[in-house]
């Protein structure tokens, strides 16, 4: 492979997100955005875009659907049809349109916290009620869902759940078992999933992606899926998703939701996505080899060099879910690490419940500065004893 990811790429003065929130003397490794250069055929086909040189109002590739129908059924054995397909400028835009195409003011959503903060915040903007599960993490830090905490928190209005697998920021990529029970629950109480599935692509080896729409027909019918290239490929501010929903009437509302206020993914992002879909597959393998490397030395390195810290190993995404509650920080970890170590990371309590104590950090950057990274937290611990 061409790719040489432990390259470490100046980004500061690219207008990136990530690297100009905090000063030039913080290391930024906070929001879900990697530090590699997108594959060379997105590259490539984004060029040859810009050098056509007019840039009028587009509509998507024509190859796209397909590209995507096929890529369905190689990955999951998902028999989709094109028109199950809709394009929309990213996922947290889809699962914010999901409730408000299929819920009313005042009925709730269920959500399982810690979760990543847009989805605690899409019931309030539908004016629905957030309903609340706390995942439950087993003395090992492995996180699970208690299926009776489930089933007591749907309320009679409850009429949607936000499923995040696989999930951010703990890292789990849930079993068809675990799938399954949540999916029969649902069904039983005529919930529709809302199931934000970004991170698909990201899973590491002894775990396998379910998405939870192929369970059954009927667990098909009542889902709404929500994907996207720009995680996996490193292309999220090109802003191009797709919610897959094969039930008619729920895509019809889903579409009226949209009307007059959502446009279609831009141009750019159209041929990213075509691109990254159809050519990106062996860049993927690369990048997916070298974040589980980097998942493995984020472990090592917390189980052996961070006393008090733990966590456990993420079987997707490349965010690690730190627990620092035994640690001996003063106040919040968050703002310890960031003042003393010059490292910026996510601050678990923007997680909701359970996340108060934790923090977030992306693996998803060169070794040599993942290793910065970790020597500067340890060296922060280290000037608590002395």
């Amino acid at each position: 492979m061409p790719d040489d990811f432990d390259r470490i790429p100046e980004r500061r003065g690219s207008d990136s997100e990530k690297w100009s929130r905090y000063p030039p003397d913080v290391l930024p490794m906070w929001v879900a955005d990697m530090d590699f250069r997108s594959p060379e055929p997105v590259i490539q086909a984004l060029r040859e875009r810009v050098e056509h040189g007019i840039f009028g109002y587009g509509t998507e590739p024509r190859a796209l659907r397909e590209v995507l129908v096929e890529r369905l059924w190689r990955l999951y054995r998902w028999r989709v049809a094109p028109e199950a397909l809709v394009f929309v400028p990213g996922v947290v835009t889809g699962f914010n349109l999901a409730c408000q195409a299929l819920t009313q003011p005042g009925e709730g959503v269920l959500v399982q916290t810690p979760v990543y903060p847009p989805i605690l915040d899409a019931p309030g903007h539908a004016q629905c009620t957030r309903d609340e599960m706390q995942l439950s993490q087993g003395p090992d830090g492995r996180y699970t869902v208690d299926m009776d905490l489930f089933a007591r928190t749907i309320t009679p209005r409850t009429r949607a759940f936000i499923l995040c697998n696989p999930h951010n920021p703990v890292g789990r990529v849930f079993t068809q078992e675990e799938l399954a029970a949540m999916a029969e629950e649902c069904l039983r109480h005529r919930i529709v999933i809302i199931s934000d599935e970004i991170h698909s692509d990201l899973v590491y080896r002894g775990a396998r992606h379910t998405p939870i729409a192929t369970l059954a027909p009927e667990v098909e019918a009542q889902t709404i899926t929500l994907m996207a290239p720009s995680k996996t490929y490193n292309i999220p501010g090109l802003q191009c998703s797709v919610a897959v929903i094969p039930n008619p009437t729920l895509r019809k509302r889903f579409a009226e939701a949209r009307d007059g206020l959502v446009p279609e993914p831009n141009i750019l992002g159209y041929v990213a996505a075509l691109a990254a879909y159809r050519d990106g597959d062996a860049w993927l393998e690369a990048v997916l080899q070298y974040l589980e490397r980097n998942r493995d030395l984020v472990c090592e390195f917390v189980a052996r060099e961070l006393p008090g810290v733990r966590t456990a190993k993420p079987e997707g995404t490349y965010l690690a879910w730190l627990d620092c509650r035994g640690a001996g920080i003063p106040g919040n970890p968050h703002q310890f690490f960031l003042r003393e170590a010059k490292v910026a990371l996510n601050d678990g309590a923007d997680f909701g419940r359970g996340g108060e104590g934790f923090v977030r950090l992306n693996f998803g950057c060169p070794r040599p500065l993942l290793l910065e990274g970790l020597g500067r937290l340890k060296a922060a611990l280290a000037s608590l004893k002395r």
